[in-house]
């Protein structure tokens, strides 16, 4: 291998898990590190998805880090350019921009058995690092469908998170493909101004009224004052999402009760008995992610919205052909069909120590301990992992969690000494995903009767967290040893690798923080 720059650590992508990932490395004392982004500024998601009506359906003193506050928030609910905005500060406050590398997208990484370390080829060259951090997301890459006759649309096309500011929408016919997260923002926010929009809504979501509201000055002077109220706002937000954890994972019967107000808040704004037929799913909410919104019924109201309760089948010149039949005839079509989740593309750009991809590791499903570490994958660890996602509340507070772990795993590192990697035991993550796998067959999203993106093609459950965040802090508190291989170099070229003694293995039951 020829010589390249060498860092300890290397974090992938530049948004909340990378950011966090950066200062959490800089509080450890950990100064030798690198965060590769692949656009020309941070911000992650929330600098790719910049759609109008886009913001955040998590409450603002609940969506940001612990250890960073912010007592300006504008919105009970910001919007993305807040996030952003947010997402910048933090850079600064932390020092964070010398580590950061922009136009750094990742090409490859390989792990080289040999020396222990990850080789990365980056766009602008190659580097290698003691450790990975991938921190790219599961909402980073956009998925659109592959539609019969799309090349052949002689108007525009683009997604959710791609969205093209110089087209103007005013007075277009304008295709609208999912009735997702952003496509109930998206709607409300374009229909003013479109000739006609054509809603193609392939199963209907679960919406709630959106309580925003603007914060005043006061509640923002107060939480610059004193900033405990600010702490106090945010240890409400998380204890009332705590306790309704237990509905969505062990009772989801209860939900009943919640679906009924979702259908007052359709009646409320839908009087079309036909239409209100349309947008009444049949599957028991909390299944797909419930939506937050107060403008999206009132918007398919209007006279020039027409919904679809089909998806795209194809596309013949311009005009747009529903699986159900029928037609219309459009300027532009706009994709809100998601990410590629449960087959994350940067999966296929990570070489183990078997010499296969992490995608080919996870041909039959994603897996990790503990959301964080892959066999076969030595000194690699990824932020919002396998079973890290959640249905009712902040991710951030997972994200803290796993840097947690992160801290602790480079603690146990340096305390090794030299040139040392853990390596996790696949038995370590069989066990793992099992009992994940058990808890999530009673939960809402196994057992409501939909088909959501939280599933992959086996119909497995990868994204989700079937517990609290509360638990998930506890499991990822630290690292147990005796559910890695150490392995070391002993000399030049030459590879050993050492298990940990019987004290250490036979202390896993009682030091394993039971999922």
């Amino acid at each position: 291998m020829a010589e390249h720059e060498h860092v300890r650590v290397a974090v992938i992508g530049s948004g909340f898990g990378g950011l966090g990932a950066a200062v959490r490395l800089r509080r450890e004392g950990i100064t030798d590190f690198v965060v590769l982004e692949r656009a020309d500024s941070v911000g992650g998601t929330w600098r790719d998805n910049s759609y109008p009506g886009c913001a955040c359906d998590v409450p603002s003193h609940l969506y940001s880090f612990s250890f960073a506050p912010n007592p300006d928030w504008p919105r009970t609910f910001s919007g993305q350019e807040h996030i952003r905005a947010y997402l910048e500060h933090v850079t600064d406050t932390f020092g964070l921009r010398p580590h950061i590398r922009l136009d750094h997208e990742v090409k490859m990484m390989r792990w080289d058995g040999d020396e222990l370390r990850w080789e990365i080829d980056t766009a602008q060259g190659t580097l290698t690092a003691d450790v990975v951090v991938s921190a790219t997301g599961p909402l980073s890459d956009p998925k659109i469908p592959a539609v019969p006759g799309l090349d052949g649309f002689p108007g525009k096309v683009f997604h959710s998170a791609r969205w093209d500011h110089d087209y103007d929408l005013r007075g277009k016919r304008v295709a609208m493909i999912g009735t997702g997260a952003s496509a109930i923002q998206i709607v409300p926010s374009i229909q003013p101004d479109v000739e006609k929009l054509t809603l193609f809504q392939r199963t209907p979501p679960w919406v709630m009224p959106r309580m925003d509201r603007a914060i005043t000055g006061a509640e923002r002077w107060l939480h610059r004052q004193l900033p405990f109220t600010g702490k106090a706002r945010r240890g409400i937000l998380f204890g009332v999402r705590e306790l309704q954890v237990t509905a969505f994972t062990k009772h989801p019967n209860q939900l009943g009760m919640i679906e009924s107000l979702a259908k007052a808040n359709m009646a409320k704004a839908i009087k079309d008995p036909a239409l209100r037929a349309k947008l009444t799913p049949s599957y028991r909410i909390g299944c797909k992610r419930i939506l937050l919104s107060s403008s999206y019924y009132p918007a398919l109201a209007q006279h020039n919205v027409d919904v679809v309760a089909s998806g795209l089948k194809e596309v013949r010149g311009s005009t747009v052909v529903a699986a159900d039949g029928s037609e219309a005839e459009v300027d532009a079509i706009i994709f809100g069909t998601g990410f590629h989740v449960t087959d994350m593309p940067i999966a296929e750009r990570v070489v183990g120590a078997d010499g296969i991809t992490l995608a080919e590791a996870w041909k039959d499903g994603m897996q990790s301990l503990r959301g964080a570490t892959a066999a076969g994958f030595p000194n690699w660890m990824t932020i919002i992992g396998p079973n890290t996602g959640l249905g009712n509340s902040s991710m951030i507070l997972m994200i803290e969690s796993q840097l947690n772990y992160m801290a602790d795993f480079m603690r146990q590192l340096n305390v090794l000494g030299g040139r040392a990697a853990l390596a996790v035991r696949p038995s370590a993550v069989n066990a793992w995903n099992r009992r994940v796998q058990e808890r999530m067959k009673r939960t809402v999203w196994n057992t409501g009767g939909c088909d959501s993106w939280y599933l992959d093609a086996n119909g497995r459950n990868t994204t989700v967290w079937p517990g609290t965040p509360s638990e998930f802090r506890r499991a990822t508190r630290d690292v147990n040893l005796a559910e890695y291989e150490v392995m070391r170099v002993v000399r030049a070229g030459v590879r050993a690798e050492a298990e940990e003694s019987v004290a250490a293995e036979e202390s896993v039951a009682a030091k394993e923080t039971v999922a």
